[in-house]
């Protein structure tokens, strides 16, 4: 059996199908609800584009709202402009003639339709950027959340409470208040003292605007530029001229040797730093000989 959401939806599905069919018993219905467009203007489905325009401005002067007050008039009006409006361009004239051909194709001539009418009036720029703001959005309040929740769990840590205590005695010079009635101002200045820790928590950080997605976008050029440039600078450095690594570059390749990441190397002491660059582990044979004297560092140990 199937399951409740499956039916529902299948239910769902054929209601639609069997509205449009209702609804809409000719496809071509559509463009001039009930009314033939051609009938509208008083012309034939093979009069030319000069024949048509004719007919429509006679059928302006005659009906048009400013010429004629009478509210039947102006109803018509409606309809005689909506008709040149179809017939006026070749291509939903040519979709009406095939809705007319093929009234059995109901749901082809539709979306035919429903494009014709709407697709061409948006902008594809406007939907790229509306669709950038909303990522970005929610790409914020993702970052945002996630960043509260990770403090959140943090204030509530021993490490962070003795942290924010220690901070308190060293405000007070190390007289605290002890009464327990001051509770509600306690609480304040565990607030206005939470704001003077910073909390460096992995994995989570308040979001930057550089960082979303839509930002990233507008700068993609100059980030691509800048990247070529690094690119071309290093390949002339290193690979032409044959310089030696400046350091700041020799810590980048052994960073990326070691595939640490950039928030965990920045952990690391200098020292150790020192000592991981003068491996010169971007080439691989140190890297190898560095990882088998890990492995053996920690069967010793064992």
């Amino acid at each position: 059996m199937a399951p409740p959401a499956t039916i529902r939806c299948c239910a769902a599905a054929l209601t639609l199908m069997f509205s449009i069919l209702i609804i809409s018993p000719s496809s071509s219905a559509i463009y001039c609800d009930e009314d033939d467009c051609y009938d509208l203007l008083g012309v034939t489905q093979t009069a030319n584009a000069s024949e048509i325009k004719k007919a429509y401005y006679k059928l302006s002067l005659k009906h048009h709202p400013d010429k004629n007050p009478d509210p039947e008039s102006k109803k018509l009006f409606v309809k005689i402009a909506n008709a040149y409006e179809i017939l006026k361009d070749e291509a939903t004239r040519e979709q009406y003639d095939y809705a007319i051909a093929h009234p059995e194709e109901v749901f082809y001539n539709t979306a035919r339709y429903y494009h014709a009418y709407y697709g061409h009036k948006t902008d594809p720029r406007f939907v790229l950027v509306g669709l950038l703001l909303i990522l970005s959005g929610f790409q914020y309040m993702n970052q945002m959340t996630r960043y509260n929740q990770a403090v959140a769990m943090v204030k509530k840590t021993p490490a962070y409470k003795n942290r924010l205590r220690a901070l308190e005695l060293e405000r007070s010079g190390g007289v605290t208040n002890k009464k327990k009635s001051n509770k509600q101002m306690d609480k304040k200045v565990e607030e206005d003292l939470s704001k003077e820790l910073e909390l460096d928590i992995k994995g989570a950080h308040i979001p930057a605007i550089w960082e979303l997605l839509g930002v990233r976008f507008i700068v993609l050029p100059y980030t691509i530029g800048k990247l070529l440039l690094w690119n071309g600078c290093w390949f002339w450095r290193y690979k032409v001229k044959q310089a030696p690594y400046s350091w700041e570059d020799a810590v980048y390749l052994t960073q990326r040797s070691l595939r640490v990441p950039l928030d965990a190397w920045g952990s690391i002491d200098e020292s150790t730093k020192e000592d991981l660059v003068q491996r010169r582990l971007w080439e691989k044979s140190n890297l190898e000989t560095y990882f088998a004297d890990l492995r053996k560092e920690s069967k010793r140990r064992r």
